[in-house]
């Protein structure tokens, strides 16, 4: 493991797989915050022009940082001066591109989570890997994805459940929660339920969670209802840390 960290993967490949793309972004995403930033990006530049060059590079050299500034002014669409993993799948040459397949046809979380919704049919909260050939993305190997996981495909900035992080809660809160929002005791949450819900949830946690993205929260998370009703297991791998059993 000690060399894996030590050794970045696969950027000499001229073309990489789906799960050596995501050895790359786990590698150099090294906190985990969906972004390659700072001085991961500094580092994943270096060792991109090592890879491609054969031949060590001096960060210290203003034509290093020409040449870094340029390749940012290429390859970050949303001019924030970070790398996200749609913008990593630009520039590794990948033979099993799901995530270009993929966002060409989802580009908000409503989207995604309406798609997500056509896949799990069985409302288990997850798809079965193979079924969209997508194991580059099953973080924890169970053969099955979650929706954090699969949510890993949107662009950051529509990645409301990457937001929602620092809210998740125990499997106990989210039952007593549940059942509080459900006034009329009818086993699902309405859209006005929701409303009071994530106004809630913004008092509890002002910074985690931004008030001026509650009604984006609001739509993706009814892109998972059925006919306007929020069932508790659509709810539930939304803002619970893990799955009730």
């Amino acid at each position: 493991m000690a060399n894996k960290a030590q050794q970045p993967p696969h950027l000499h490949l001229a073309e990489v797989t789906a799960s050596q793309f995501l050895d790359i972004w786990k590698h150099f995403d090294s906190d985990g915050n969906g972004y390659i930033e700072g001085k991961e990006l500094e580092n994943f530049f270096k060792e991109l022009e090592m890879a491609r060059r054969g031949a060590g590079v001096d960060p210290t050299n203003p034509t290093f940082r020409e040449k870094m500034k340029e390749f940012m002014q290429k390859f970050d669409k949303n001019k924030d001066g970070r790398i996200e993993m749609s913008e990593l799948a630009q520039i590794l040459p990948t033979e099993e591109n799901f995530l270009l397949c993929f966002r060409q046809f989802v580009s908000s979380s409503a989207e995604f989570m309406a798609a997500w919704r056509r896949y799990d049919t069985d409302r288990s909260g997850y798809i079965e890997a193979n079924e969209l050939k997508l194991k580059m993305f099953d973080l924890n190997g169970d053969g099955k994805l979650g929706l954090s996981e699969m949510a890993r495909l949107l662009p950051v900035q529509e990645n409301f459940l990457l937001k929602f992080q620092g809210v998740k809660m125990t499997s106990e809160q989210f039952n007593a929660i549940f059942t509080y929002y459900d006034k009329d005791g009818n086993g699902y949450i309405d859209e006005q339920e929701l409303d009071a819900l994530l106004r809630d949830l913004y008092q509890t946690n002002k910074k985690e969670v931004d008030p001026t993205n509650l009604s984006g929260y609001k739509q993706s998370i009814m892109s998972l209802s059925d006919g306007g009703k929020l069932y508790r297991g659509e709810l539930e791998i939304v803002l619970c840390r893990e799955p009730i059993v």
